[in-house]
């Protein structure tokens, strides 16, 4: 169903003008009134999550503290044919909690308690508004953590990684979100709830768990989540190495894992990155670099030691300038402070940034920094790459002034080419930011049309009025077929019969 459709149809539910009003009665009615947002000076927070460049005030927000105040929000809402977003701690980087101007915004952000811990099974039981890193900070005491980081795990919550299956530097090894979960509890757009997943090792039927895992709020509202704990490991060390050229750092981060060696955490930095974040953070990265690696490995002490003298060889053999190994866990965790704070140090060298995510085969990882060198010169922009190297996860930040009239859409332009160039190289749009409405557009090229519409089945089948989360990560054909990435036979699009969003 259309969006403009799908506002239509929430009038005509709501029996014509002042639909909001209406609304708000109708959820006054049944849930406290103080969690009901309307007035403009309330609702202006909501209004964007961490991509600011997209801002949408929307019609209502929601704040339940219950999973009975959600099913209530969602029974309202379905009945009435209203649209829902979820929001999490809106830490996101591609616009999936961008609010709707006749929708209900829907904040988790009072789900936040740790349900239970569960050491002999190593779980934990959590709201989704939990912090990611809080997990670890109520298990550390029991020589346990959550091993899924992002660079935003002190603010962003456990809803939304599972949401955007999110990673982190050490998902190399660890995996991603989707790796580390065990259940989840959805309420579902009708306001029925249900569990996803098991505690135990697998659970029957379809994976829906991975399914529901990188969703992006188009099938259910997340209420719970269990996840996996993992022992702390005896020994970490970090192995900083700077390079003079680009696409040695390319090379050595493929020589490492053809090496054998398995890396907790492997991140790459290019020259601009490592200046704007010394002078943020004075982790003492090497300004003159051309790009460095942080390279983590953990284990026994004796894993450790040999590991890490494995590593030294294989840079040093690639054209390695520099190799200086973390003495104790103060110095590691400064070199990492480093990596984490690289998106905010941003902000001291440029007024706005565009957070890229793509992936690329590892063997890729020095043409396509070439290319995006290539592409900055071809746009007339700065960019400054910071990534997962060890799984091919780029972070290009795109540096501009949105005050400058042309430069948002330069700069979507500019992001859109950069995802094209991961895509020749085998890739793909995202890896764990999702596509939101950032990256929709590229979803036309990614997918051919007989995909997209699996696409959209998969959605009716969890939400047949289009109600969850609409217009984004999933493009219509139609709008494939006006981006020109898809062509459209006799007037019609392939299966004309499915309801389209």
């Amino acid at each position: 169903m259309a969006h403009a459709d799908l506002a239509a149809s929430t009038e005509q539910a709501l029996g014509g003008a002042p639909r909001k009003q209406q609304l708000i009665e109708r959820l006054t009615a049944e849930l406290p009134a103080d969690i009901v947002l309307h007035a403009d000076e309330d609702l202006r927070p909501f209004e964007c999550d961490g991509l600011s460049a997209y801002r949408q005030v929307p019609m209502i927000v929601v704040l339940p503290s219950t999973i009975a105040q959600v099913q209530t929000t969602m029974r309202i809402c379905h009945a009435n044919d209203v649209p829902v977003v979820a929001r999490g701690a809106g830490t996101g980087l591609s616009g999936g909690a961008l609010p709707l101007d006749d929708g209900v915004l829907l904040s988790l952000a009072k789900f936040n308690r740790i349900l239970d811990i569960d050491t002999d099974n190593r779980r934990a039981t959590v709201q989704p508004g939990v912090r990611n890193l809080a997990i670890s900070e109520a298990v550390s005491h029991l020589g346990l953590y959550y091993a899924p980081d992002p660079s935003s795990q002190i603010a962003c919550s456990i809803g939304g990684n599972v949401a955007e299956n999110s990673g982190g530097v050490h998902c190399l090894k660890y995996g991603l979100t989707t790796h580390n979960i065990v259940q989840i509890e959805i309420v579902t757009v009708e306001g029925e709830r249900l569990t996803i997943g098991s505690s135990a090792l697998d659970s029957p039927g379809f994976d829906l768990l991975a399914l529901m895992t990188g969703s992006e709020g188009l099938l259910g509202v997340i209420v719970e989540v269990t996840v996996k704990l993992l022992a702390k490991p005896e020994l970490a060390r970090v192995a900083l190495v700077a390079f003079d050229d680009v696409r040695k750092a390319g090379d050595a981060v493929a020589a490492i894992i053809q090496a054998g060696i398995v890396p907790a955490g492997l991140e790459m930095l290019d020259n601009p990155a490592i200046v704007a974040t010394e002078e943020f953070v004075h982790a003492g990265y090497p300004k003159d670099a051309a790009a460095i690696l942080l390279c983590e490995v953990d284990g026994t002490e004796a894993e450790v030691e040999e590991d890490i003298e494995r590593v030294r060889e294989v840079v040093e053999r690639e054209g390695a300038t520099e190799v200086r190994i973390s003495r104790d866990d103060a110095e590691r965790a400064l070199f990492w402070a480093g990596r984490k704070a690289a998106f905010p140090a941003m902000g001291r060298i440029s007024p706005d940034y565009y957070c890229m995510d793509g992936t690329i085969p590892r063997k890729a990882l020095a043409e396509v920094l070439i290319g995006i060198g290539e592409l900055s010169e071809e746009y007339g922009q700065r960019v400054a790459n910071v990534f997962h190297a060890g799984d091919g996860n780029l972070h290009p930040l795109i540096l501009y002034d949105a005050n400058q009239e042309g430069e948002l859409e330069r700069t979507e332009a500019f992001g859109g080419a950069i995802c094209r160039l991961c895509l020749e190289h085998g890739g793909s749009i995202t890896g764990e930011h999702g596509v939101g409405v950032e990256k929709i557009d590229q979803m036309c090229v990614q997918f051919p049309s007989a995909e997209l519409t699996q696409f959209h089945a998969v959605k009716e089948a969890f939400d047949p009025k289009g109600l969850l989360n609409p217009g984004k990560a999933v493009p219509t054909l139609h709008r494939c077929a006006e981006f020109g990435a898809m062509h459209v036979h006799n007037g019609e699009l392939p299966h004309p019969e499915l309801e389209r969003l």
